[in-house]
């Protein structure tokens, strides 16, 4: 059993709506041996892994998978059950796995859930050795294994606090995303967003940090506003900090002037050999100490966030009890099997460490690691309650006096901190510090939430709901409009479009397709940009008020998507050729579902835009959480027709207009020859394109005034919609420039050719080597159909290919071509595209197919700048003003494919 390929999917996925780990399994030899053939296989895994006795699998009940093990089932499905228990056991519980075999004879996707994409790569290489373990008959050590799990997942999972906010930002439906391997985290989109690491927020003032990091700064800036705070000074050596505590009277405070989470403090210290001993610690953290005068009663932490009072919590020193037994070292090592304790913060409560300050505290007491303390005596380990320290935490958010409450929220206030951990001595915190004596100590910045989260004791307290509530005040979720175009045909020039009236419409557009992704207009990055990675740069750039986001397959497969969610979802169509053959995926109907993702994620209040006339597209309906806008070249379509009757909404063209649609309610939106992409109304796919476009924005809201205008000043030029039947005069031959490359983009194409007069013809054109045999065929003998002079090329775009054999599969499709009188193969797209112009006669209509898009239309503009005889121009201008009528929008609704020239 091999893996082949892992893929981590991020983003909603073919599989689920959340992430999932993607392996691609190859059985080998064990392709034929099921669970119930192999002796003592069940018995080993079920031995090892008693407790998926939990997994109820198709069965529907608990043992259920262990009953299919009994039945006989492939590894494959055993290696799915397994890499999610062993999650579970290291701590992350996932339940949702698939096994498929999609990929040949033997060789399955095997798909897992997952929260830590690290820990599952772990679970999924320890399951197949503990498959391999069972077959071959092995030892498999599973409690040291699921150790190893145990410790990947601590160090790489959220810690409490970060989980903390990011489950109560999930629980408000707003949107998240992991920055780095540490607590940056994205909460919300574009514009919208906000950031935190740990319990600071991006608002979170860096002076405010600073004040808070010196504890004497603070001292003096909280005495100031009349906040009661302990006397104390700075000090610069051991005597100076003994002649401090004199002065000031004992008992007293040593800790660093600068630092966080106890570390070097040492507290109700009154001999000079005590604290000199502290200084010394002390300054193994900083190299400024302070000396504050100790004040008597139980240590608290008041978390205050946006100026309320979220939670309290008393916290209590590191201790053992002692059993007359065991010595302290004894004592502290049991203490510190409690799962509960970790070595980092990724766990309530940290592990009692035997370090310099204890073995002091433990010194002072006439103890040593190995006393052995009387049963019942209780032994302090740690002076300070920090539970970095090994402390504990009583909640006590319901019995804080209010006055204490309010001089917690003063101290925030005066340093300047949204949220702050603010810590209090006090004998009773029921009562105000000023009539017990009591007094803040310090104010803390990014304060730890764990101990309100997961109290040792009392009530848990979800302060991650606190500081997501003050980030997002009620009815704000952070998220901004997001619409994905995915298709076989028409993705780009539809998004273009629709990022055209989104823009016009006012809000700042982030954009991503297959030339690029562009922000407010400004390209910044170039290329094929429309998979996953280039939806979360757009909608992690602050300036984005709107996002359209095309959405191709690949990405899907590869990594998910982009985004969580999204308020429109375009599908343009369904075709053969559509990269099948490739990723398991062999079929249209498999296309579909891996398009249909984005249709899986709309909003409730958001809306699919589909193709009335595409079955497939169609069938995607009743997968959607939200709405549907069906688009037709007519409303006699039979599924717009019926759409309609319910009350629901369609986008159709009436006599050369483009209408909208909600049962009996019609908005006129613009005639088709005053939008320039459909060049007067004559290109089919265009004005699908159109179309999807005007649903899409419906969709998302806009004014109808935006659409129009925005229709109405899109060009099908090489600005607006390079690549995309960009039609031009040169040396009076009529050129187009169009990407489509596959046979339904080629069929559609050649139709839309068919109403120019030009008798000679001659096509440039390519596809990339991860098409099928066939589907390169099959264009070859489109183009020798309806082409003169052919000519193909290969570039970059081989995709494991060898030179020359796309070139060569074209042939085959040329040979005994009818019309095609000459073939021309040459390397790279330039060299071809000069060939076809110096080919080029007056008259002629030339098909340049831009596979290299950036390449060609760079070179077509520069060749327009240099003073030849070439310009743009419009199918009007070409062929006369007249749209097609209606007649003809039917006949081509009627066709198999007809979103072809654009991808």
């Amino acid at each position: 059993m091999e893996f082949r390929k892992v893929l981590a999917l991020r983003g909603p996925n073919i599989w689920a709506n959340f992430p999932v780990l993607e392996a691609w399994v190859d059985l080998g030899a064990l392709k034929d041996s099921p669970s119930d053939s192999m002796p003592g296989f069940n018995e080993r895994v079920m031995g090892w892994l008693p407790s998926m006795i939990e997994h109820r699998c198709s069965v529907g009940e608990r043992g259920g998978f262990f009953e299919r093990l009994r039945r006989g089932t492939y590894l494959a499905h055993i290696l799915e059950h397994v890499s999610l228990e062993l999650q579970t056991l290291a701590g992350c519980e996932v339940g949702f796995g698939r096994a498929r075999e999609s990929l040949g004879e033997g060789y399955y996707k095997v798909a897992i859930e997952y929260e830590v994409e690290e820990l599952a790569r772990a679970a999924f290489i320890a399951g197949r050795e503990l498959c391999m373990a069972a077959v071959e008959g092995r030892d498999f050590d599973i409690h040291g294994e699921v150790a190893k799990l145990r410790a990947i997942y601590q160090k790489n999972c959220l810690g409490p606090s970060t989980k903390s906010i990011v489950r109560a930002a999930v629980a408000r439906d707003i949107p998240w995303r992991r920055l780095n391997e540490g607590s940056l985290i994205q909460l919300g989109q574009g514009a919208k967003q906000r950031r935190i690491i740990a319990a600071q927020t991006d608002r979170t003032a860096a002076v405010a940090e600073e004040i808070a990091q010196d504890k004497e700064l603070t001292r003096e800036f909280l005495a100031a506003a009349g906040v009661p705070v302990p006397e104390g000074r700075p000090v610069t050596d051991a005597d100076d900090a003994w002649e401090a505590a004199e002065d000031i009277g004992g008992p007293v405070v040593v800790k660093p002037q600068f630092g966080n989470q106890g570390r070097g403090v040492a507290v109700n210290l009154t001999t000079r050999e005590q604290v000199v001993a502290a200084y010394v610690a002390a300054r193994d953290e900083s190299r400024h100490i302070v000396v504050e005068k100790f004040a008597p009663g139980g240590d608290y932490r008041l978390l205050i966030v946006g100026g309320k009072l979220a939670a309290a919590s008393h916290r209590i020193p590191a201790q053992v009890r002692g059993d007359g037994v065991s010595t302290i070292a004894q004592l502290v090592e049991e203490v510190n099997k409690d799962p509960r304790r970790g070595d980092d913060h990724a766990l309530p409560l940290s592990k009692i460490k035997l370090d310099a300050v204890a073995l002091n505290v433990l010194n002072e007491h006439g103890y040593t690691p190995e006393t052995v303390p009387a049963a019942g005596e209780v032994v302090i380990i740690r002076r300070n309650a920090n539970l970095s320290t090994g402390g504990t935490a009583e909640d006590v958010t319901d019995f804080v006096h209010p006055e204490v409450t309010a001089r917690a929220i003063e101290a925030a206030r005066v340093i300047g901190l949204d949220i702050a951990g603010i810590d209090v001595v006090a004998r009773d915190i029921g009562r105000s510090l000023e009539e017990q004596g009591g007094v803040i100590v310090e104010v803390n910045a990014a304060p730890g939430l764990r101990m309100h989260i997961e109290p040792s004791a009392g009530k848990p307290r979800q302060v991650g709901d606190a500081i997501v509530e003050m980030m997002f005040p009620e009815g704000q979720i952070g998220r901004i409009p997001v619409a994905a175009i995915t298709g076989t045909n028409g993705k780009t020039t539809t998004t273009r479009l629709l990022g055209h009236i989104v823009a016009g419409s006012g809000l700042n557009l982030g954009m991503t397709c297959t030339d690029g992704i562009y922000i407010g207009g400004r390209r910044i990055d170039n290329g094929d940009c429309s998979g996953p990675k280039s939806a979360r740069n757009v909608l992690a750039n602050p300036s984005v008020e709107a996002a359209v986001l095309e959405t191709a397959r690949g990405g899907i497969l590869r990594e998910g998507l982009g985004f969580d969610k999204c308020d429109v979802a375009i599908v343009t169509n369904i075709a053969e050729g559509d990269h099948l053959g490739s990723a398991g995926i062999d079929t249209p109907e498999q296309v579909a579902k891996v398009k249909r993702t984005i249709v899986d994620v709309v909003q409730p209040s958001g809306y699919a835009v589909l193709k009335a006339g595409d079955p497939l597209c169609v069938a995607m309906a009743e997968k959607c959480p939200g709405g549907v806008i069906y688009f037709a070249l007519s409303e006699t379509d039979p599924v717009v027709a019926e759409h309609l009757k319910k009350g629901k909404r369609a986008v159709f063209v009436r006599q050369g207009t483009i209408v909208a649609a909600e049962g009996t309610t019609e908005t006129l939106v613009i005639s088709l020859d005053q939008v320039p992409l459909t060049h007067g109304g004559r290109i089919g796919f265009q004005i699908e394109n159109s179309l999807a476009a005007t649903a899409g924005a419906w969709g998302l809201g806009i004014a109808v005034e935006s659409v129009r205008r925005g229709l109405s000043t899109f060009a099908a030029d090489l600005k607006h919609s390079p690549g995309r039947f960009n039609l031009m005069e040169i040396a009076g031959a009529t050129v187009v420039v169009d990407y489509g490359h596959n046979p339904s983009a080629l069929v559609a194409l050649i139709e839309a050719l068919e109403q120019f007069p030009h008798e000679r013809r001659i096509a440039v054109y390519s596809t990339a080597g991860d098409r099928r045999d066939c589907d390169m065929i099959r264009q070859g003998q489109l183009l020798g159909e309806a082409f003169d002079t052919v000519i193909v090329y290969e570039d970059h775009y081989l995709r494991g290919r060898q030179p020359g054999e796309i070139m060569g599969l074209f042939r085959q499709g040329l040979v005994n071509a009818p019309r095609a009188e000459e073939v021309h193969e040459v390397q790279g797209a330039l060299a071809s595209l000069q060939l076809a112009l110096r080919k080029a006669r007056p008259g002629d209509l030339l098909l340049l197919q831009a596979d290299c898009v950036d390449e060609t239309v760079d070179y077509i503009k520069q060749h327009l700048k240099a003073g030849t005889d070439g310009r743009e121009v419009g199918a009007q201008e070409l062929l006369g003003t007249t749209s097609l009528d209606l007649s003809m929008l039917e006949m081509l609704q009627s066709l198999p494919m007809s979103a072809g020239a654009v991808k």
